[in-house]
């Protein structure tokens, strides 16, 4: 199904093919993600950290079910935002996706705190922000080139992040059969009864779920995908959760067993101190400057991507300043959007380098509202417009997603509640101002 049918003309390059979505995907979630938070997830869990991975994998399959579906029939970009405008109407798809641009705009600049923190440790002499400034430059530069070079960055890192996952797994399993920690592999990092609350498992999952945001990201490339992307994007968004969801419960079991009876210095280095007493400080060394490089590059320029490609989505909808679906004459790529993100994320980073918490939960907050809007964009348009009778994917499936993802959303906390709704106000004050005040026709010509 070609963008002509929904009244767009095909001006993205069609390069990708379904390996490429699903690096992009992996790439995104990065499957070395854990190593960045493992303190935190392992705080809030009571310590069953693969616990908490495997429940918000779980919440997280649902929504890439829901994406599923909803890209066989809307194979154009613009993620959850496409879907809920042409799933429920034009108000419903301009919520979906002003809260998408609170996930995506605010990411870059969270994986380049994350990155200039971990750096820092290493080369103190250099500040901070010199390291986002090099980061941004690099994630730019690849992205204003084209999605193809933004493709081949994303495959060396995956095999680079890979490459260092097996080194620790190889490790810590060595030095856990051979006496340290736990001694062995145990089931206690997945579930320990005399700990286990619903609440607070839960309230990891709102942490690690930032470990799983990206996957939904492949959505917004349907339109620069070979041949049909009907078929190919969804897949590509199943394949790469559960791949990325394996890895993150396989490194979080080895490092929970292996920190049996260990008391962080600090959440921010917990997986760092665990891999010191894997494999000494070489281990210690190479996971910490392995984070540092893949959020700061790798994650970049991925998130960068997408980000560029709502924008770019929401404006040729006229939603959005009509200078951001300009598109690249050589390159093919919405370039005015990407230096607009490039100067924001700068800016976010620099105002957020000793808040990283805070940015964390704006960042979840925004992602898992437009997930839930998702989920019901699923049964408006599946049950309510096309009465479908596949009750379990278009009515059990999205409706089990959203309650779970709701629970997930509650258990955040007022402080983030009270971003998240600030910003949803701001974006239903721009709403209206754009259809009431300045009377702009939305509505889109098909």
């Amino acid at each position: 199904m070609s963008t002509d049918s929904f009244g767009y003309k095909q001006e993205l390059q069609r390069s990708l093919t379904f390996a490429d979505l699903v690096i992009y995907g992996i790439v995104f979630m990065i499957p070395i993600a854990p190593f960045a938070i493992y303190g935190y997830v392992s705080d809030a869990s009571g310590g069953m950290v693969p616990l908490a991975y495997i429940i918000g994998m779980v919440a997280m399959f649902f929504t890439a079910l829901s994406y599923k579906v909803l890209s066989e029939d809307f194979p154009i970009a613009g993620s959850a935002y496409a879907y809920a405008q042409r799933g429920i109407g034009e108000t419903a798809g301009f919520i979906a996706g002003w809260m998408l641009i609170l996930d995506y705009l605010l990411i870059p600049a969270l994986t380049y705190v994350v990155a200039a923190a971990a750096l820092s440790q290493m080369f103190e002499m250099i500040p901070r922000w010199v390291w986002i400034v090099v980061f941004l430059g690099i994630g730019t530069i690849t992205n204003y080139f084209g999605v193809q070079a933004t493709a081949a960055v994303n495959k060396f890192f995956m095999y680079a992040q890979m490459i260092v996952l097996v080194i620790f797994s190889f490790v810590g399993l060595w030095a856990l059969y051979h006496g340290v920690g736990a001694g062995h592999l145990t089931l206690k990092p997945l579930f320990q009864p005399e700990v286990f609350k619903s609440e607070l498992v839960f309230s990891a999952v709102s942490v690690c779920a930032l470990s799983f945001l990206g996957f939904d990201a492949i959505s917004t490339l349907a339109e620069e995908v070979k041949g049909d992307s009907k078929k190919t994007v969804g897949n590509a968004t199943i394949a790469a959760l559960l791949l990325a969801g394996a890895l993150f419960v396989l490194q979080t079991w080895i490092a929970g067993d292996l920190a049996n009876g260990m008391k962080f210095k600090s959440a921010d280095t917990a997986f760092y101190e665990i891999a010191e007493l894997a494999g000494g400080k070489p281990l210690a060394m190479l996971t910490s400057l392995a984070t540092a490089i893949t959020f700061g590059l790798s994650c970049s320029i991925v998130s960068q991507a997408a980000i560029a490609r709502l924008l770019y989505s929401m404006a040729r909808d006229r939603k959005m300043p009509a200078i951001l679906a300009s598109i690249h004459p050589k390159h093919k790529t919405p370039n005015v959007a990407l230096i607009l993100i490039a100067v924001i994320s700068l800016a976010i980073s620099l105002g957020f380098l000793d808040h990283l918490d805070t940015l964390t939960n704006f960042v979840n907050f925004g992602a898992l509202t437009g997930f839930m809007i998702l989920h019901i964009t699923v049964v408006v348009h599946y049950v309510g417009r096309k009465h479908s009778r596949s009750l379990f994917k278009h009515l059990v499936s999205p409706v089990a997603g959203f309650c779970i993802l709701g629970y997930v959303l509650y258990s955040m906390g007022a402080a983030t509640w009270e971003l998240g709704v600030s910003w949803f106000g701001v974006g239903i004050v721009y709403y209206l101002v754009l259809t009431r005040v300045l009377r702009r026709d939305i509505r889109l010509e098909v």
